[in-house]
């Protein structure tokens, strides 16, 4: 005969205890208890989020309304005649006769056209230059050159322009280049520094080992440059056009000291020279600026999201 383990034996005889009303009332408890504390926790993460920082808000009201008033009083100015103008109130005659007025004495198609053209092959040579630029510094700024490089045209974007203005003018007039094209080059020269400061950061987010395995298939850097890192820069590229469209276009003092032909004169130079035809009738001026206003306002509008978060991946790694 064989013997059982003692333990065994006695596990297998023992009747196993059905758990109690008392112990199942206590995991009933401690089970509701527990859901009402997911509950609470759940409720407290959701008023966090749905709570409101007003001191943000107030401050971002205030900040609107310091644009939007004088946007509004413009407006309403340029609807308006010398008689009525001055107030915040809508005019009860609205006169749209002064967007005419004020499209003859601009000459607004011509300077338009002017402003148009030098802003798209300004920002075609920038997005050119700087991609080429700074592809080259972000994949070479273990070599000292390179490294030398970006930070002088870093160091460039803390010059005020004032300190370069005059000499600047004279050394356009000695090389003859006092017209539109001469602009173009000083636009794309004068805007590397803050472009190579996003585009570079951008770029060195982008992981080398893209590269590397391209190069390993037998793609030279021309073809890695273009069919991988081009690409990729697409975002940041939009974002600095964006940029650099918006300040073409609303430039006035390059213009003001580099070009010397009133024909390549551009729309905000335009509406300085006919300034004085606006010192009586200034409905007609506000109705003028609405109108150089109006083109890059509504770029801006539909093309914010990407001038903030380009800005945001080129300046953090």
């Amino acid at each position: 005969m064989s013997s059982a383990h003692p333990n065994t034996a006695g596990a297998a005889g023992t009747p196993q205890k059905k758990p109690g009303l008392g112990s199942m009332g206590r995991q009933g408890r401690n089970v509701g208890a527990a859901k009402r504390y997911d509950s609470n926790r759940g409720k407290l993460r959701l008023s966090k989020q749905n709570r409101v920082n007003w001191p943000l808000t107030i401050l971002a009201a205030v900040l609107s309304l310091v644009i939007l008033v004088p946007l509004y009083f413009a407006v309403v100015s340029s609807l308006k005649d010398n008689a009525t103008i001055g107030g915040f109130e809508l005019p009860k005659t609205w006169n749209w006769g002064n967007y005419a007025q004020a499209w003859n004495m601009v000459n607004y198609p011509h300077a338009a056209w002017t402003t148009l053209l030098i802003t798209v092959c300004a920002t075609a040579l920038t997005l050119v230059s700087n991609t080429f630029v700074a592809y080259a510094i972000a994949r070479n700024m273990d070599r000292p050159f390179f490294k030398f490089l970006y930070y002088f045209f870093i160091a460039a974007m803390f010059v005020p322009f004032t300190v370069i203005m005059l000499p600047l003018a004279r050394q356009m007039g000695w090389m003859h280049l006092d017209n539109q094209f001469g602009l173009i080059v000083l636009y794309t020269v004068l805007g590397l520094g803050t472009n190579l400061f996003i585009g570079v950061g951008f770029i060195r987010s982008i992981p080398v080992s893209l590269e590397e395995a391209a190069r390993i298939d037998g793609a030279s850097t021309w073809r890695v440059f273009w069919t991988i890192v081009f690409p990729l820069m697409g975002p940041i590229n939009a974002t600095i056009g964006i940029m650099t469209v918006l300040w073409v276009w609303n430039d006035f003092m390059l213009p003001l000291i580099i070009l010397t032909n009133q024909q390549d004169s551009t729309i905000q130079l335009s509406q300085y020279v006919f300034s004085s035809q606006f010192n009586t009738n200034y409905p007609v001026a506000f109705a003028s600026y609405l109108m150089a206003m109006a083109p890059v306002l509504i770029v801006y509008i539909f093309a914010q999201r990407w001038v903030v978060s380009g800005v945001m991946r080129g300046a953090v790694k």
